[in-house]
């Protein structure tokens, strides 16, 4: 029984060494793409969006409006369109957030949180 316990314990420690060296490179490529979404806005930079946000994009935020919250959708057509001239009067400082948490990634997929100068978004990323 104690030689179980120690195999299956070398079995989960050489997965998770297995699952960092991929995790490292997926990680990378998330952080990237999480970046060209929020500096394609921040330095209106479309070509950014393009390269790295789906065309089938379902973004979805609330804003509270008389004292109730109220839906706003965003197509990937209408991201691409902000991002030409969302910082055109430079509203938006140097320092401006862009705190990336990567939560989860998988084979095709990965999941992200952004903290930007307009609020949180959290990503469902896909390949």
């Amino acid at each position: 029984m104690k030689n179980m316990v120690f195999l299956i314990m070398g079995l989960a420690v050489a997965g998770i060494f297995n699952a960092n060296a991929q995790d490292v490179s997926g990680q990378k490529n998330v952080r990237q793409a999480v970046l060209d979404y929020v500096e394609g806005v921040y330095n209106m930079q479309p070509d950014r969006i393009k390269k790295s946000v789906h065309p089938d994009l379902a973004k979805r935020g609330f804003y509270q409006k008389d004292g109730t919250y109220k839906e706003a959708k965003m197509t990937f057509e209408q991201l691409v369109e902000l991002s030409k001239t969302y910082n055109k009067k430079g509203m938006i400082p140097d320092d401006a957030p862009k705190s990336i948490e990567i939560y989860d990634v998988l084979e095709q997929t990965a999941s992200a949180k952004l903290t930007a100068f307009w609020g949180i978004d959290y990503l469902q990323l896909a390949k």
